[in-house]
């Protein structure tokens, strides 16, 4: 194989789109927190988007036999990378996200060495366990704009964000995992539509998405953001919720269609907090 085809398989591993996503999503917390330019945010979301890269290649390391099942086209399935290089690379990440993080607040550094551990522990401990996966991985995409605000000294001001973020997420894994059932079933794992059957975690789904969805107006409710932030997120909560009624009969769409009303409702928050 040549060199270009295993820096191509490494770059896979990454998942660059997703890192380079987190990362922005580091950024927003800073921005709802006021210093969207500080040096520490800038730190915090390189550090993020490096222990996400790094989560990843993890994953498809500890996942490399269910991937030849579920994700046949990952680098390691498809022999661009080794187990091991896999493994290697991923510990390089990681120490390149800590030494990043060592220079944030307190605050920020301990969110930081949650979530290394979390990322870490996530295929081998949890994602069998049903309900449990779903919960670190809803934990995870929340704790990004946590740890934006906790950069810049104001970890309260992502808050409710993060709370927003981690239950959209929930209901996201949830109906990933519903499309995943085969190869998790394969694998032994025992997943929560596994565990309760398809129709009940996807009911399970749409329940913590109505959560999401009539939380949403709090940061208005409270004067936090002015009508700006409901013109956003309210498309936002129509994008979730035709998505909760589409995993039923397609989970695959209704997963995208989840991960685009997210990234809409993060926006909301940054008009809210622009025209605050």
């Amino acid at each position: 194989m040549s060199l270009g085809e295993r820096a191509r398989g490494l770059l896979d591993l990454c998942r660059p789109l997703n890192a380079v996503l987190a990362g922005v999503l580091t950024l927003i917390g800073a921005y709802v927190a006021g210093r969207p330019l500080a040096g520490a945010a800038l730190v915090a979301a390189l550090a993020t988007v490096f222990a996400v890269a790094a989560g990843n290649a993890i994953n498809d390391y500890f996942d490399r036999e269910i991937d030849r099942i579920n994700a046949p086209e990952r680098p390691i399935p498809r022999g661009a990378v080794s187990p091991r290089a896999a493994l290697a690379f991923s510990v390089a990440l990681f120490a390149a996200a800590v030494v990043l993080a060592l220079s944030l607040p307190m605050v920020a550094v301990a969110i930081a060495a949650v979530n290394l551990v979390a990322l870490v522990a996530y295929t081998k401990l949890f994602k069998g366990l049903p309900g449990a996966g779903n919960a670190v991985v809803a934990y995870l995409g929340g704790s990004t704009f946590l740890f934006g605000a906790a950069a810049v000294g104001r970890p309260l001001a992502g808050a409710v964000l993060a709370l927003l973020a981690a239950l959209s997420t929930l209901a996201r894994e949830v109906v990933k995992d519903v499309e995943d059932v085969a190869g998790d079933r394969e694998e032994g794992l025992n997943t929560l539509p596994i565990a309760v059957g398809e129709r009940p975690a996807l009911l399970v789904a749409a329940g913590v998405l109505a959560l999401a969805v009539l939380a949403s107006p709090l940061p208005y409710v409270t004067d936090l953001f002015g009508v700006a932030y409901l013109a956003v997120v309210v498309p936002a909560d129509a994008v979730m919720a035709y998505a909760a009624y589409l995993a039923f009969s397609d989970p695959t769409r209704a997963q995208g269609l989840l991960k685009y009303g997210m990234v809409l409702a993060a926006a909301a928050f940054v008009v809210g907090r622009t025209f605050a």
